[in-house]
């Protein structure tokens, strides 16, 4: 059964930062098969993804709103994938998930990421 857990949220001001893990069981993320995607969900707004990594960490993708200021990476020690999020803006602000997809995940399709975390609260104060 695969877990996620994921932690590090909290309140900044803009331009602060923060750094989210999601620790994993029951799923390796070092297998070139699986990816993990961070997702936000802000208040009255949809589901968006923010970044995923896939390929044992080779392959990383983010969202155009992100490019630049996020940075996805992974621990095989740890089983734990981070989200290193700089220059937070008041926009950045929404409960961050994140998800695993076994043999890779589209960010349209909920149904191709096959397990989520309970999320952690972002807010960012201007």
């Amino acid at each position: 059964q695969v877990q996620l857990v994921e932690s590090g949220g909290g309140s900044v001001q803009a331009g602060g930062s923060l750094r989210l893990s999601c620790a994993a069981s029951g799923y390796i993320i070092s297998d070139n098969r699986n990816c993990i995607g961070w997702f936000r969900q802000a208040p009255g707004k949809e589901r968006e993804g923010v970044a995923d990594i896939c390929l044992d960490g080779r392959s990383t993708v983010y969202a155009n709103s992100v490019k630049g200021r996020f940075t996805i990476s992974q621990d095989n020690a740890r089983n734990t994938v981070y989200l290193q999020m700089d220059s937070l803006k008041p926009e950045d602000t929404a409960v961050y998930f994140c998800a695993a997809a076994p043999n890779g995940g589209n960010w349209d399709l909920v149904s191709t990421w096959g397990a989520w975390g309970q999320g952690t609260q972002v807010s960012v104060s201007s």
